[in-house]
């Protein structure tokens, strides 16, 4: 029996339930980290949104220590100190497939497409991607070594993405052809957390059933874990509070006796939700970093050619439609930048709940030790260019020396991958394509 299942075993032996179990194998005196004396906790998080930015606001003049964050960046001020732009990082993949379709099946994985039968715009057809994803590679080295394995290894959160699955919805890859499912139903998310809730009339039980759990906690923990343990409950207090709220009134809409999910195959339902999903399916990361759940995680909003309407934004237009007009249009122009600041906002709102989040059994907060990476398939949207993809780290889980604006002047974002690798403790020879892993790791990162 191995370390992780003869804790468990003692666990469910003491009288707690799955839930309960599941939340003590989270703290710092239970987890494996603080048993073997295992180094600081790195956390990845990828953050996607898609059809390109608008390069005139996104970059910052100034590639040095001395930028100046740009209006779609503007959201991050807070935490400039701890942002890192990294300009001209550009994926060279070729191949089958459209451009959409190559920037988020090869923006993770670094590899072409297999051939296949999904025809994309006027170029050739393709399926999935060749290989593996950088998060889900790492999700396997850490899921490899008891010091760093965790209940889930990673976790793939969504909002928005369509239910259909194809090149253009699937970024992360478990293997070649094997491509990983996000998750954008907060109340799916939820049931896998804490497996609980598989009827939603059992929601209201969920603290209950652990209050028990937490007496019996209380006899076997210190006062640092019970410190954490309340604040890991309230956290679950206040999704489970939403979650019942939005329950009830999906199941007075439905009239079918149960909630349905709030987000619908509907665009408009969708594009209704669509803010509060997003919020919701960030409270939960943090959750699951506090619990240490994983330490593994990415948050795709939308898809490739992916097109909510930001109707919160006094926005009607799909945003891929938008993405194709011309810069000479002014009016697309403006609502195009109204569009990724607020995407830039979620990733300041992550990093924010991540900064005010102390550090369980650790130093500083959890964003001290989660790098968050908000990228794109595209580095801008009318030309499908895949030269300078946008990616922007906030967060110190790498150790990369933050507060930068940096330059590589067109090099293949494979060797971005293989920073990752390298900076997490796992070094590559190569990632994807050897072919554009040529110079190795990006030493300016460090």
């Amino acid at each position: 029996m191995t370390e992780y299942a003869s804790r468990r075993e003692f666990l469910r032996q003491a009288g707690l339930s799955a839930a309960g179990i599941n939340l003590a194998l989270g703290l710092p005196s239970l987890t494996r980290a603080a048993d073997s004396g295992a180094s600081r906790k790195q956390r990845l998080v990828f953050v996607f949104s898609p059809n390109g930015v608008i390069p005139d606001h996104f970059w910052p003049d100034a590639q040095s220590e001395q930028f100046e964050l740009t209006r779609i960046l503007k959201p991050l001020e807070k935490f400039k100190d701890q942002t890192l732009t990294l300009h001209g990082v550009c994926n060279k993949i070729r191949g089958d497939g459209d451009g959409h379709m190559r920037g988020i099946g090869c923006l993770l994985t670094g590899i072409e497409l297999y051939p296949g039968d999904i025809q994309g715009g006027s170029d050739t057809p393709a399926g999935w991607s060749k290989g593996i994803s950088v998060d889900q590679y790492l999700k396997d080295q850490l899921q490899a070594d008891p010091r760093t394995q965790t209940r889930f290894g990673s976790l793939e959160f969504g909002a928005m993405v369509p239910d259909r699955a194809d090149t253009w919805t699937r970024m992360s890859y478990s293997g070649p052809n094997q491509p990983v499912a996000p998750i954008d139903d907060p109340y799916q998310m939820f049931d896998k957390l804490y497996g609980q809730a598989r009827n939603r009339k059992v929601l209201a039980s969920v603290l209950d059933g652990l209050k028990e759990d937490f007496s019996r906690l209380e006899k076997m923990i210190g006062s640092e874990d019970r410190r954490i343990l309340q604040e890991h409950l309230a956290l679950i207090r206040d999704v489970e509070k939403e979650l019942k709220s939005d329950s009830a009134l999906s199941a007075k809409q439905s009239g079918v006796g149960h909630p349905i999910p709030v987000l619908t195959p509907n665009v408009e339902d969708q594009n209704d939700n669509m803010p509060e999903v997003c919020r919701m399916q960030l409270e939960l990361m943090v959750n699951s970093f506090v619990a240490d759940f994983t330490r593994i995680a990415s948050f795709q909003i939308t898809n490739s050619v992916g097109q909510p309407r930001m109707k919160w934004l006094g926005i009607d237009e799909g945003h891929h439609s938008l993405s194709h007009e011309p810069d000479s249009n002014k009016d697309a122009y403006e609502k195009l930048i109204k569009i990724n600041t607020w995407y830039c906002e979620q990733v300041a709102h992550l990093a924010n709940r991540l900064a005010e989040t102390p550090e369980p059994g650790g130093d500083g907060s959890l964003l001290d030790n989660t790098t968050i990476v908000w990228t794109n398939e595209l580095g801008k949207g009318n030309s499908h260019t895949r030269n300078n993809i946008p990616f922007v780290m906030v967060g110190g889980g790498l150790g990369w020396r933050t507060g930068r604006a940096l330059d590589f002047k067109n090099v293949a974002h494979n060797r971005l991958l293989m920073s990752f690798c390298e900076s997490m403790g796992h070094p590559v020879e190569s990632f994807g394509n050897p072919d554009h892993s040529r110079g190795g790791t990006l030493p300016e990162l460090v």
